[in-house]
Formats: structure tokens, sequence, C-alpha cells
């Protein structure tokens, strides 16, 4: 049978999730942190437990799982949420683009690399929104500081993407391309211009058909089928099927009349995909770079987290926020996990020489993510915040 060894490794990386789904819960570590383990072990550096070429389909699972991505994360873009979230909005852009000035700066001093300074600092800003509910849920935490952290890491990656594709057009300017300056700008622009309008194009009639089909029933194939249209155009057009997919996204969340079917109905078929994809991506992982890595991996790491903190003082400030959630909002945001490996391979796709990005970023994403959700409870815990939720529930009963 052709496709035996696929299938044998689809369906043990499916039971592979499934087991650390449940070791996960029971050790307090996120699914995703053993699953990048389990595939960094499995890696032709370590174990080498699957054959030569099972990398080779893992640019078209990367491509599937973050046009899928790309579409959820448009649903965080609503006009109407954005409006009555404005300490929200503020804080979230602030943590961005201050942790991606301080990331950049900190790589180039380092480095000397300016390229690799705008493409990490882009990826820094992305964060982990499963990781950081599961703590709000897990700990009934109830109160303003939990409501804005909420609030915050619905609408904070989808900045990031935004941030991520004009740092690759800028770097792109900056690695030295043959062109001309004003012809590389020129193609950047067109390609995040494109991604959006093709969005837009693709987006208004999904919106339109959203609940008309089969009223009242899932919408499963008119999701998926846009989505991948899209991303399948956007490869063909050569602009970001990233970008594209947030964009279909936002148009459906701002204009379908039963916008939230068509987002549950993506997110239903994502899981297997994303399970996929961190095993993959651990796969990928190359063991030998990493000793070479440690002073720019560190270096990476602190410089995030003096941006989230930093960020998060700032963005208070601006939105008038007590200082209590000042002081407080920024260590919240933390754990970084899926859309961040995301933006690493597009980033080694792009620059291949570049090849570094990918074990530095699933590194640290293993550090934030075992190290974030227990400083994001830590936060709650000292604001008092923990178990209201809980308490709230019993005094309702």
């Amino acid at each position: 049978m052709h496709y035996a060894t696929d299938l044998l490794l689809i369906g043990g990386t499916l039971l592979l999730a499934l087991a650390a789904h449940g070791l996960g819960q029971k050790i307090h570590v996120p699914r995703v942190t053993l699953m990048l383990l389990l595939g960094a072990l499995a890696g032709p550096d370590f174990l080498a437990l699957l054959p030569e070429d099972s990398a080779e389909s893992f640019s078209f699972i990367t491509q599937l799982t973050l046009a899928m991505v790309g579409f959820l994360l448009g649903e965080r873009m609503s006009m109407k949420d954005l409006h009555q979230s404005r300490e929200a909005l503020i804080l979230s852009l602030a943590v961005t683009l201050t942790t991606a000035a301080v990331v950049a700066l900190v790589v180039w001093l380092i480095t000397g690399d300016g390229v690799a300074a705008l493409l990490l600092g882009a990826i820094a800003t992305a964060t982990a929104p499963a990781a950081t509910m599961d703590v709000l849920r897990e700990a009934g935490a109830r109160g303003p500081l939990a409501q804005l952290v909420y609030q915050v890491v619905a609408i904070d990656d989808a900045w990031g993407v935004i941030l991520f594709s004009l740092a690759l057009v800028t770097a792109g300017l900056l690695a030295g391309s043959s062109e001309t300056g004003w012809t590389v700008l020129g193609q950047g622009v067109t390609e995040v211009g494109g991604s959006i309008v093709l969005g837009v194009v693709l987006g208004l009639p999904m919106a339109w058909l959203t609940g008309r089909l089969r009223p009242g029933e899932p919408m499963l194939l008119e999701s998926a089928g846009f989505v991948f249209v899209a991303a399948g155009m956007a490869g063909l057009l050569g602009v970001s099927y990233l970008l594209t997919c947030m964009t279909l996204g936002v148009v459906v969340a701002n204009k379908a009349r039963h916008h939230v079917r068509p987002f549950r109905s993506i997110e239903g078929i994502s899981e297997p995909f994303l399970a996929l994809f961190f095993f993959m991506a651990g796969y990928q992982l190359e063991w030998t770079l990493l000793p070479a890595l440690g002073a720019l991996g560190l270096s990476y790491i602190g410089a995030r987290i003096i941006g989230r903190v930093l960020g998060g003082q700032i963005g208070g400030f601006l939105a008038g926020s007590d200082g209590h959630t000042r002081n407080r909002i920024g260590a919240c945001l933390m754990p970084q996990a899926g859309v961040a490996l995301g933006l690493a391979l597009l980033a080694t796709e792009r620059f291949p020489d570049m090849g570094y990005l990918l074990p530095l970023v699933i590194g640290a994403t293993v550090v934030f993510e075992l190290a974030g959700p227990p400083l994001t409870l830590l936060q709650l815990r000292h604001a008092g915040e923990v178990g209201r939720g809980i308490e709230e529930e019993k005094d309702e009963d």
C-alpha cells in the first residue's frame, strides 16, 4: 500500500496528541509543549523513528494548518468587540509594538543582522491564547485583571500577524536584493495589499452565503472550501496566505449574519492538523544548532519578557488602567505557542539561509509554555481573583 507509512504517521501522531492531552492535564504541562518534545525526540538528530522522507509533506501540513489558524484569528477582529474593549485594544497594541521593538533591538545589538532582528521581533509578539484561557478557566479567575487578560489575548495574535507581514516586506528590502529599493518596496506593498484585497473579495461572498445554503445547519463544507480556496489562490498570486485567510475571517466576523458558525466549523476540524503541525515542527528541530544558539536564545527570551512587562506598563498608562493592572498584565501574556511556530516557519521558507530561526523559536516556545501559565496564575492569585468565578457560581446556585 503506497500510503501505508503516511497513514501510520498520521494515526500515530493523533493518538500521541490524545495521550499528550491526558498526560498534560495530570502534570500541568501544555499539550503543545509535549507534542513539540515528542516530535523532537522522534527527529533524525535523535531517535530517527520516522522514514527519511517524512518531512517532505510538512510544508503542505503547515499551509493547511496556518490557513485555518489565520481564519480563526480573523474572528477576533470584530469591530463591535473592539469598540467595546477600548482598554484591551490599547493594551494589546502597546504590548505588541513594545515587545517587537525591544526584541528587535536586542537581537540587532547581538547579531548586527537587521533581517533577523525584524523577524524575531515580529515573531515574539505572538502569544498562546489557548494556554492562557485554560489557566483562567482552571483557576476560576474572575475580576478586572482576568477579564482584561481574556480580551487582550483574544486579539493580540491578529496584530502580530499584521506586524509580521510588514516585517517580511521590510526584511526583504534589507536582505540585499539585486533589484532597486523602490521595486522591492513596491513588491512588498503589493503582497500585503494583495493579501487584504483577495481576503475581502472572497470574504464578501462567503459572508453572504453563511447560513443561507442550509439555514440552522453546520456549514463545514462552505467554510473549509472558502478557507482553502483563499490559501490556494494566495499561493498562486504570490501573496501571503496567512494574511489572506485572516482578512477572510475579519470580513466574515463583521459582515456575516451568523458569523459564529463558520468559525466553530473550522475550529472543529483544526485539532488534528494542529497536532500534526506541532509534532512535525518538533521533528524539524536540529539539536546540533541548540548549543550555538545559547546566548541569542537567552537574549530573545529575556528581551521578550522585558517587552511584555514594559508594554503592559505603557499600554496601561495610555489606556488609563489602574496601577494594579499595569503592573501585572504584561506578566500574564508570556505563553507562546502555535502562531509563533507558524511565523518562524514562514520566515525560514522566505529566508532559507536563516535556518537557526526555527530551533530558536521552538526552544523559546517550550520555555514560555512551561513557565508562562504558572506565571499567569501567580499574577491572578496576587490580584485576588483566583476562585472568584467558582464562588460566584456557588452563590448563584
